[in-house]
C-alpha cells in the first residue's frame, strides 16, 4: 500500500517558548493550580476527543457540522477562488472535508501540537484527496504561527472550528485572533466555530457524558505528564469533575485530588491538597454579538453568521481587515 505523500515542516522548538516542563510546574505550583488544555491531546487524548464528538451529549460537532453544509453555498462564495486552506488544530481533519468538498481550494495546510495524529489525519487527506497539495506543520499555534515559506499568503482562508475558541480566555482569545490578523493578509476569510450560551444542563452534560469518555480524557492529560515528565501521578487518586460557571460564561474542567499528595518534578515539590483541583480546561460560551466585537478588536470585520435552529452553535467568517482594528481602538479612546 502507498503511503500518502504529505509536505511536513516541524515548528516546535524550544528556543521559540518555554519547555514543557517550566510550562507544567509553574502550573502545578499555582495557586489555584492549572495546566494548559493543550497538554490534554497527545496521541490518545485526541483519538479519545475524537470519540467524544460522536457522542449523544456533545452536540458541538454535530451541530457545526450541520450548518457547515448548510451554509456551503455562501461561504464558497466568500472564500473566493483557488484559495489555501490553512486548519488551526486539525484534530482527525473532519470537517474541512466538507468545505475541500465544495471549496475552489488548492493546497491545505493542517497545524496541530500532537504530531503523530497530525500526521496520521493529514496522510488520510492526502490520500483521499489526490488532486490536493497537503501540508501538515507540528506547532503549537497558541504561541504563534509561521506560515511555511511554500505557503503563497495571497489567498488564505483561516478554519478554526469546534469552539476551540472558547479554550482561550476572552482577553487570550482577543490576543489570538490579533496574531491571526497579523498572519493573514488584508481580505483573508477567517472561519470561526463559536459555541453559543445556552441553558447550563445541555452544557454540563456535554462535558459529563453518561459512558466516562470525557472523564477519561481528562485523567488521560496525567498519564500524558507522567509519560513525557516522569511525575508520578497515579490517576485512581483523582476524579474528573466539569461544571458550567454562570458568572464567566464557561464550562470549567477539572481533576480533583481525592487525598493529599506530595509529588516531584526536576527536583521541585509539588503538593496536592485532599480536595483541590488542577484546573485543565475552560471552554467559554458567547453571544453572537459578544464574538463578533471581540473579533472586531482583533482586526477582523464580521461577513456572515449562520446559527442553527436550536440556537446551539454559530459559525462565523470573518474577513482581515487592516482598518478594523483601528477604529476599534479609536472608539474605545473615545469612552468616557
Amino acid at each position: 500500500m502507498t503511503v500518502a505523500e504529505i509536505h511536513f515542516h516541524n515548528q516546535l522548538s524550544e528556543d521559540n517558548f518555554p519547555t514543557m516542563v517550566e510550562e507544567v510546574l509553574a502550573g502545578l505550583t499555582a495557586k489555584p493550580k492549572y495546566c494548559s488544555p493543550k497538554y490534554l491531546y497527545d496521541q490518545k487524548g485526541s483519538e479519545l476527543f475524537e470519540t467524544i464528538c460522536e457522542l449523544p451529549e456533545y452536540y458541538p460537532t454535530r451541530t457545526e457540522e450541520a450548518i457547515l453544509a448548510r451554509a456551503m453555498p455562501e461561504i464558497a462564495a466568500l472564500a473566493g477562488e483557488d484559495a489555501t486552506l490553512v486548519e488551526f488544530g486539525s484534530g482527525a481533519s473532519r470537517k474541512v472535508r466538507l468545505l475541500l468538498e465544495s471549496l475552489s481550494i488548492q493546497r491545505y495546510l493542517g497545524i496541530d501540537i500532537s504530531r503523530e495524529f497530525l500526521i496520521e489525519s493529514t496522510r488520510r487527506l492526502a490520500a483521499d484527496y489526490p488532486w490536493l497539495e497537503v501540508h501538515a506543520a507540528c506547532a503549537d499555534f497558541t504561541r504563534g504561527v509561521a506560515l511555511p515559506e511554500v505557503i503563497d499568503p495571497k489567498r488564505l482562508v483561516g478554519f478554526f472550528p469546534g469552539s476551540s475558541i472558547g479554550n482561550f480566555t476572552p482577553e487570550a482569545a482577543e490576543g489570538f485572533l490579533n496574531s491571526l490578523h497579523q498572519l493573514l493578509p488584508p481580505g483573508s476569510g477567517l472561519l470561526v466555530g463559536v459555541d453559543l450560551v445556552k441553558d447550563h444542563q445541555i452544557l454540563e452534560a456535554a462535558y459529563n457524558d453518561a459512558d466516562g469518555v470525557t472523564a477519561e480524557f481528562n485523567l488521560n492529560l496525567l498519564d500524558h505528564l507522567r509519560r513525557k515528565l516522569g511525575i508520578a501521578f497515579h490517576r485512581e487518586r483523582f476524579h474528573h469533575r466539569a461544571f458550567f460557571n454562570a458568572e464567566e460564561s464557561r464550562i470549567e474542567m477539572h481533576l480533583d485530588s481525592r487525598t493529599a499528595q506530595v509529588l516531584q518534578l526536576k527536583g521541585k515539590t509539588i503538593r496536592l491538597r485532599e480536595g483541590e483541583s488542577i484546573h485543565t480546561e475552560n471552554s467559554y460560551k458567547y453571544s453572537v454579538s459578544g464574538f463578533q466585537s471581540l473579533a472586531a478588536r482583533a482586526g477582523f470585520g464580521s461577513r456572515r453568521v449562520w446559527i442553527d435552529d436550536q440556537g446551539l452553535f454559530s459559525v462565523h467568517y470573518l474577513t482581515s481587515s487592516p482598518g478594523m482594528q483601528l477604529m476599534m481602538e479609536h472608539q474605545s479612546q473615545q469612552r468616557p
